[in-house]
C-alpha cells in the first residue's frame, strides 16, 4: 500500500494531462499501453510541466468498452499491470510533484462483474436489487421507451429470470441501482480504496446518468430530432438524466474527499453555465468542479466563445474554480476539429483563461484523428451506431513518440493503427523544433505557472477589436496581460486601446519575445494569437 506524502492542496490553476493508458506507451510488447509505460515517460510529463495526470480506467475488465466496463473495481487489469505497479507509479509521480487522478465509473459495471452475475442468477438473490430490473409489458416488449446512448433500447431481456435489465450504454454494461444504499456504500468504498493507494482525486464518469425516476414512465419525444444526429436524442431524458439526487450524491462524495485530506474530483456533465453554477453552489467547491466543455462543443467562432467565457467567468466569480477542457478520449482531436493553426489558439485560450486546464495527451503535438477501416473498428459506440461519425477509435490511436517502428509506442502491432503522419509529427521531432506545437504548449504551461496574472489574476472581458477576433485581459496587482486571438484566416489591423506592449509569445513562435510594439494599427497575422504584457 502506498505510504508516501504529497501536498494535498490542488491549486486553482492546475494543469491536468489526460492519459488514455491503452494508447500511451507499451513496454511488454503486447500492443497495449501499460502502467510501466507511463512510469517510463514521467520525465516527459516533467518536461511538459503538468501538475497532474488523469488516467482513463485501468480496472479489471473484459475490455468491451476498454475499461468502462468494470468487472472488479479493486484490481488493475492484467493488460495494464498490477496494484503494486499503480502504487509505484503514484509514488514516482509524487516525487516529481505530479498528482494522479483515477477515472471513477459509478453508473454501471461489466456484465461479468460478480455482482451482476449474482444479480441475474435469480430474482431472489441478495444482489438482485443492486441493478435495475423490470418486468416486460404485457406484449413482452421493454418496460418503457428509454434509450441507450449507444443506440437502441436501454433494456436487455434476460431469458433466465424473465425480466429486463437497464443499460444506459452498452448491453454489457448494466446500470447499478443507486437508489440502493448498499450500492452506494460499496461504491464509495472504491474511492477510499484508491485514495489509500496514492490517488489524489477522481474524474467521475457519466455522473448525471446515475439516478432514474422510479415511476419508470416513458420519456417525451424530441420534436426537433434530426436523423443525422445520435438516436439517443430522439427523446428528452427527463427521467434518466440530471435528477436532483445526483447533487446530493456529489455532496456526499465531496465530504468523503474532504475527510481524506482534501482530495479532489471533477465530474463529467454536459450542461450550460446556469446548471454548472447549481452544482458549484450545492457541492463543496473546495473538493469538486464540473467539467466545462465550451472549448470543444461550441462553434469555433470568436463571438460565440467570448460570450460564453464572459458569462461563465462572471457567474463563477472569485469563489469557485473554473475549468476548461480542450479535448478528451471521446471527441475528435483539436487539430482535426479546427485545424493545426487554430488549435494553437485553442492552446492559448486553454492555458491563459482562469482555472484548471485539461489537456488530452497528444493534443500538445497537434495529433490528428486516424482513419479506421471498417474491419479494424474496436469501439462499441461505432459498432452500435455505424455511419454517424461517432466512433472514438480515431482519437484513441497510439501516442507518437518518435520515428521508429509504430512511432515508438510498441515493438508489436498496436491495438489500433498508428497515424501515418508519425514520421513528421512526434515528440522527438517537436522537442527539437523551436516553433513546434509541443514547444508552444511547454511555454504556455510555464507561463501559467509563473505569471501572476495568468496564474491567479482576474479575467477582464474586452470589446471585440475586429470581426472574429477575441481579446481579454488577465490582471493581478501591477501585472496586466493582454490576450488577442484571431479566429480568422485573414490578417487583421487592430487598435487595441494601448500605445505600447511587450510581446510574451505568439501562437506560431515566430515573433521576437520581449519586443516592445505599438498596439495602434497593430497587424495581426491570419490565425494568429498573441499574448502581450502591458
Amino acid at each position: 500500500m502506498y505510504n508516501g506524502h504529497v501536498d494535498i492542496n490542488w491549486p486553482q490553476n492546475s494543469i491536468i494531462y489526460h492519459i488514455y493508458p491503452r494508447s500511451f506507451k507499451d513496454t511488454n510488447g503486447d500492443g497495449i499501453g501499460d502502467l510501466q509505460g507511463i512510469i517510463d515517460k514521467i520525465d516527459y510529463l516533467t518536461y511538459l510541466g503538468v501538475n497532474a495526470v488523469w488516467l482513463s480506467p485501468i480496472y479489471k475488465s473484459p475490455q468491451k468498452d476498454f475499461g468502462y466496463d468494470v468487472s472488479d473495481y479493486k484490481r488493475v487489469d492484467k493488460c495494464y499491470g498490477t496494484i503494486k505497479k499503480f502504487e509505484e507509479l503514484a509514488e514516482k509521480l509524487h516525487k516529481k510533484n505530479i498528482r494522479i487522478m483515477m477515472d471513477y465509473v459509478p453508473n454501471h459495471t461489466s456484465s461479468k462483474h460478480p455482482w451482476f452475475e449474482k444479480s441475474r442468477s435469480s430474482r431472489d438473490n441478495t444482489k438482485r436489487n443492486w441493478y435495475v430490473w423490470r418486468n416486460p409489458k404485457k406484449d413482452g416488449s421493454p418496460p418503457n421507451n428509454w434509450l441507450s446512448v449507444f443506440g437502441g433500447s436501454a433494456w436487455q431481456w434476460d431469458k433466465k429470470t424473465k425480466q429486463y435489465y437497464l443499460h444506459t450504454f452498452d448491453l454489457n454494461q448494466p446500470d447499478l441501482n443507486w437508489h440502493n444504499n448498499d450500492v452506494e456504500k460499496h461504491m464509495l468504498s472504491v474511492i477510499n480504496y484508491w485514495l489509500k493507494r496514492g490517488a489524489d482525486g477522481f474524474r467521475v464518469d457519466a455522473i448525471y446518468h446515475l439516478f432514474k425516476n422510479q415511476d419508470f414512465g416513458d420519456e417525451p419525444e424530441n420534436p426537433n430530432y434530426s436523423t443525422d444526429s445520435l438516436p439517443y436524442y430522439k427523446l428528452f431524458h427527463t427521467k434518466t438524466y440530471a435528477l436532483p439526487k445526483t447533487i446530493e450524491l456529489m455532496r456526499r462524495i465531496s465530504h468523503l474527499l474532504k475527510r481524506s485530506g482534501g482530495k479532489f474530483m471533477v465530474s463529467e456533465v454536459h450542461t450550460g453555465p446556469e446548471d454548472l453554477m447549481k452544482m458549484y453552489k450545492n457541492v463543496d467547491w473546495r473538493y469538486f468542479q464540473p467539467f466545462n466543455f465550451s472549448l470543444i462543443f461550441l462553434p469555433w467562432i470568436a463571438k460565440t466563445q467570448k460570450e460564453y467565457v464572459d458569462q461563465y467567468d462572471r457567474q463563477i466569480g472569485k469563489t469557485y474554480f473554473p475549468c476548461y477542457v480542450s479535448g478528451n478520449h471521446d471527441v475528435k482531436r483539436a487539430a482535426t476539429r479546427i485545424g493545426e493553426k487554430q488549435s494553437r489558439n485553442l492552446a492559448i485560450m486553454l492555458l491563459t483563461l482562469r482555472g484548471f486546464s485539461y489537456i488530452y495527451s497528444g493534443d500538445e503535438l497537434a495529433m490528428t484523428d486516424t482513419p479506421i477501416a471498417k474491419d479494424k473498428v474496436m469501439d462499441t459506440f461505432e459498432l452500435h451506431s455505424p455511419g454517424l461519425g461517432l466512433g472514438r477509435d480515431p482519437q484513441r490511436t497510439p501516442m507518437q513518440w518518435d520515428t521508429t517502428k509504430n512511432a515508438g509506442f510498441s515493438t508489436d502491432s498496436p491495438w489500433l493503427p498508428v497515424n501515418k503522419n508519425y514520421k513528421k509529427l512526434n515528440v522527438q521531432a517537436q522537442m527539437q523544433d523551436k516553433k513546434s506545437h509541443l514547444n508552444l504548449y511547454k511555454k504556455l504551461i510555464n507561463l501559467k505557472k509563473t505569471s501572476p496574472a495568468i496564474k491567479e489574476g482576474e479575467y477582464i472581458p474586452l470589446p471585440m477589436p475586429a470581426p472574429n477576433v477575441y481579446s481579454y485581459l488577465r490582471e493581478k496587482g501591477a501585472q496586466k496581460v493582454l490576450v488577442v486571438v484571431n479566429f480568422d484566416n485573414k490578417p487583421k489591423k487592430l487598435s487595441l486601446g494601448y500605445k505600447e506592449a511587450r510581446i510574451i509569445l505568439d501562437s506560431f513562435l515566430t515573433r521576437e519575445p520581449n519586443k516592445k510594439v505599438s498596439l495602434v494599427d497593430f497587424k495581426l497575422k491570419p490565425d494568429e494569437g498573441i499574448i502581450f504584457e502591458l
